[in-house]
C-alpha cells in the first residue's frame, strides 16, 4: 500500500474550470478543477460516463476544452500541446499494443516514435520488460499473452519516453484479482520513483488502495476531493444500511428514521435507506422496532465502517453504481 504522506511537491497538473460540451447540448464536463502534486497518485473516481475519460483527454491534449485552462508539467495544454506530449505518457482504456508483434517489437516501435537511438531503444525495452516481469515472454506474439500481461505492456509503452506524468485511464478494467493486484504494485512503485500518476477508475477499492488524493466526479462535476482517509473521516459514526422489502416504502422508512434519536439524516436510494449513527449496533433494535411499528418491512440490515461508497452517497444522494451509463454522456 502507498504511503499517505508523500514528500510535498508543487502541482504538476493544474486544471481550472474545465468545460467540455458536444453538439446537441451534451455537457461532458461542467467546471472541473484539479491540482495534482508531483510524485503522487491522484485518482479520478466515478461511474462510467461521469467525465473521467474526457478530463484525461483534455489533459493529455487529445481533446480541447470548450472553456477553462489546464497546465501539465508546466505547459498549457492548448497553447503548447507538443511540449505536453513530450512530458507525458498515456495508457488508454483500450490496448495500444499490436497483437501481431512481439512485446519487444512493440516497445521498439514506441521508442522510435520518440526518436530514441538504436542502442537506447534496445536498452529501454529490456529495462521495461524486466521491470514488468515480461522478459520471458518478450519475444512471443502479444496476441498469445494473458490480459494481465498485455495490460502491463500497455503501461510499459506509456513509460518508454520517461514521462514526468503518466495518465492511466481505467487500467485494470477486466483483469482478474491477481493481475489487478500486480498492476497496483507496479503503479505504486512509479509514484515512489517520482512519476506523477493520474489514474481514472470506477473501482472503489482501487482508489482507496492507490490514491494519495482523489476527486469524485459525478455528472461532469467534482463533488468531493481529498485523501481517501480524510474523505471517510468526514463521515461520523457507522453506516446503517437497510434493504426494504418494498421499494416504494423508502420515503416512509426515512421519515421513521428521522424520529430516532442519534441517527443522522437518512438517504433513500431505491429500496435502500442509509443512515449514520455513533455506536450503530446499539441503535439496531430501535430501528427495527420503529420500522416494524410503522408497517415498513425490512429485508436486510447491515452496519459498516465509513467507506468511499458512503462518501459518494453523501455527496450525490445515491449509491455508487460504476457500470451505470448516463444518457447525457
Amino acid at each position: 500500500m502507498l504511503q499517505r504522506d508523500p514528500t510535498p511537491a508543487g502541482p504538476v497538473i493544474e486544471a481550472r474550470d474545465l468545460v467540455k460540451t458536444y453538439p446537441g447540448g451534451i455537457t461532458a464536463l461542467d467546471g472541473v478543477s484539479l491540482d495534482v502534486a508531483g510524485g503522487t497518485v491522484f485518482g479520478l473516481l466515478g461511474p462510467n460516463g461521469a467525465g473521467k475519460s474526457t478530463t484525461v483527454k483534455i489533459l493529455s491534449t487529445l481533446a480541447q476544452p470548450t472553456a477553462g485552462t489546464a497546465v501539465v508539467a508546466g505547459h498549457d495544454v492548448v497553447r503548447h500541446p507538443d511540449l505536453v506530449r513530450h512530458a507525458i505518457g498515456v495508457v488508454g482504456q483500450r490496448s495500444s499494443a499490436d497483437p501481431a508483434a512481439t512485446g519487444r517489437e512493440n516497445l521498439h516501435l514506441q521508442a522510435r516514435l520518440y526518436s530514441l537511438g538504436g542502442r537506447e531503444t534496445r536498452a529501454r525495452a529490456s529495462e521495461l520488460l524486466e521491470r514488468f516481469r515480461l522478459a520471458e515472454a518478450a519475444d512471443r506474439i502479444v496476441g498469445t499473452w494473458s490480459g494481465g500481461m498485455r495490460r502491463k505492456l500497455d503501461v510499459a509503452l506509456g513509460l518508454v519516453n520517461r514521462p514526468r506524468v503518466l495518465f492511466l485511464d481505467e487500467p485494470t478494467t477486466g483483469l482478474d484479482p491477481d493481475a489487478r493486484a500486480r498492476l497496483w504494485e507496479a503503479i505504486g512503485r512509479l509514484a515512489e520513483e517520482g512519476v506523477t500518476v493520474l489514474l481514472t477508475t470506477h473501482y472503489l477499492e482501487e482508489a482507496d488502495r492507490l490514491a494519495h488524493r482523489l476527486a469524485i466526479v459525478d455528472r461532469g462535476r467534482v463533488v468531493a476531493t481529498g485523501s481517501p482517509d480524510a474523505l471517510k473521516s468526514e463521515l461520523h459514526g457507522d453506516a446503517i444500511h437497510i434493504e426494504l422489502a418494498a421499494v416504494e416504502r423508502g420515503p416512509d422508512a426515512a421519515a421513521v428514521l428521522t424520529r430516532i434519536e442519534g441517527l443522522g439524516d437518512p438517504v433513500v436510494d431505491g429500496p435502500r435507506v442509509t443512515a449514520r449513527a455513533d455506536r450503530a449496533a446499539s441503535r439496531v433494535p430501535a430501528v427495527l422496532s420503529a420500522l416494524e411499528g410503522a408497517g415498513v418491512a425490512v429485508a436486510a440490515l447491515t452496519i459498516a465502517r465509513p467507506s468511499l461508497d458512503d462518501v459518494y452517497l453523501r455527496h450525490t444522494g445515491r449509491a455508487y453504481r460504476p457500470d451505470a451509463l448516463e444518457a447525457s454522456r
